[in-house]
């Protein structure tokens, strides 16, 4: 896509005569484009561009089966499906300024939403963890919304929603599934996840055996970092990255915020989980954060040595998990 291609788009976008003025990458994302347009009025908007030149990541079979819970789900459709159920709950995201799907200013899907100025809950944790408090606190209610709105079927929000059915017989083994492709493929590149690989099946298989059957399911965001929550002006967490939005076992999205805040994961909570999927899903989770940083190595992701530094902090938890 070349700058007069988003210049258009941009101007179509926000209207009132206005021209591109800067165009500025985003850092963070590795499956699509993130780019901050800024127009000649100081006016600024995000664009998001889904192209395989903007992916890091190698492709994989199966990428775009959408009815793999697990699968990328780029593009504008799993997007707008996911933007329009959070919008639905009353949890915030930013607005969508414009959507090309059919190459009226790019060959690739584009959208185009607000800029929501400012910092990133992961930052203003950092600065001031007192002033993120009511943040948190917000942030909880919008988790609470999202576990309130249940389907009877889990996948992806852009499936479930729209009367489809995912692959698999039941989430706990969609994640055991996953999980043992994940191993094999870090076993493959580490040899301390070689040596441990007997130890770790056994205990992926073990959990998995101990989980009760379920049959409703949660809206989850999937990958809820606070590095994927943004605060508005007014004290409101914004939820971006949202495409792999779906309903899934609620305890998925409860062990992610464990990992990624650490000792901040109190004022987020929740009772009546079930203790069983916690520690099956951590295991699950240990492993795709090992295998998905190695994988993405792979490629030319630009911070290697961060992506490797995740890949090395989650290979010595998951080593831990079965005591090796």
């Amino acid at each position: 896509m070349t700058r007069e291609q988003l210049a258009g788009a941009a101007r179509a976008a926000l209207g009132g005569g206005r021209r591109l003025q800067a165009l500025k990458r985003v850092a963070g994302g590795s499956k699509k484009g993130v780019y901050r347009l800024v127009m000649d009025d100081a006016t600024t908007a995000i664009a998001y561009l889904w192209d395989d030149a903007e992916n890091y990541w190698p492709a994989a079979e199966g990428d775009d089966d959408l009815t793999d819970p697990f699968s990328p789900g780029l593009g504008l459709d799993p997007f707008e499906a996911a933007h329009a159920r959070l919008d639905a709950l009353g949890v915030r995201v930013p607005a969508i300024r414009l959507v090309d799907r059919d190459g009226a200013h790019c060959p690739a899907d584009l959208a185009i939403v607000e800029d929501v100025p400012g910092e990133s809950l992961e930052e203003l944790l950092a600065r001031d963890p007192r002033s993120a408090a009511p943040v948190m606190a917000r942030l909880g209610e919008a988790l609470e919304a999202m576990r309130r709105h249940q389907a009877s079927t889990y996948g992806k929000v852009v499936v479930v929603d729209g009367g489809g059915t995912s692959r698999g017989t039941s989430c706990e083994r969609v994640v055991l599934d996953r999980a043992l492709r994940d191993l094999a493929e870090a076993a493959s590149r580490d040899p301390r996840i070689a040596g441990a690989r007997a130890r770790l099946e056994e205990r992926l298989l073990g959990l998995v055996a101990a989980v009760r059957p379920r049959a409703q399911y949660a809206v989850v965001h999937g990958e809820l970092g606070p590095d994927h929550v943004l605060v508005d002006a007014d004290g409101n967490p914004v939820l971006i990255d949202i495409e792999g939005l779906m309903y899934f076992d609620v305890e998925w999205e409860h062990v992610f915020l464990r990992i990624r805040l650490h000792d901040g994961y109190g004022p987020l909570r929740a009772d009546g989980l079930d203790d069983d999927r916690l520690a099956l899903y951590m295991l699950a989770q240990r492993l795709s954060l090992t295998a998905g940083p190695l994988r993405l190595l792979d490629g030319d992701f630009p911070n290697r040595a961060f992506m490797a530094g995740i890949a090395e902090y989650n290979l010595t938890k998951a080593l831990e998990l079965v005591g090796a």
